[in-house]
C-alpha cells in the first residue's frame, strides 16, 4: 500500500470526512499511534461544563511522538480498531 499525501483537491473529491484534534497517548506500535481526544459539553440539566475524551487508533507515517498534539481525519478500515490517519502535526512536543 502507498500513501499519498492529502491535499484539498483529493479530499473534496471523496467527501467531508471528520477531522479531530488531540494528543499522541502512545506511539509503541508501528506505523500506528493512539490519539487522545477531548471535548468539552455542557450538562443537559445542570449546566455544568464537563470533559468528555475518546481514544481513537490512528495510521501514523509521518512519526509522532508521544505528546505531540496531531490532527486526525477519519479513513477507510486499516485494521480491526485502525479506522483514522494522522494528516498533521499541529505541535511537537518540546
Amino acid at each position: 500500500m502507498s500513501e499519498q499525501p492529502v491535499n484539498a483537491a483529493e479530499t473534496a473529491a471523496r467527501g467531508r470526512r471528520k477531522v479531530r484534534e488531540g494528543m499522541v497517548v502512545s506511539n509503541k506500535m508501528e506505523k500506528t499511534v493512539v490519539v487522545l481526544v477531548e471535548r468539552r459539553i455542557q450538562h443537559p440539566l445542570y449546566g455544568k461544563i464537563m470533559r468528555r475524551s475518546e481514544k481513537f487508533v490512528a495510521h501514523d507515517i509521518i512519526g509522532c511522538d508521544q505528546g505531540d498534539r496531531v490532527e486526525i481525519m477519519e479513513t477507510r478500515p486499516m485494521s480491526k480498531t485502525k479506522r483514522w490517519r494522522v494528516t498533521r502535526i499541529v505541535e511537537k512536543v518540546k
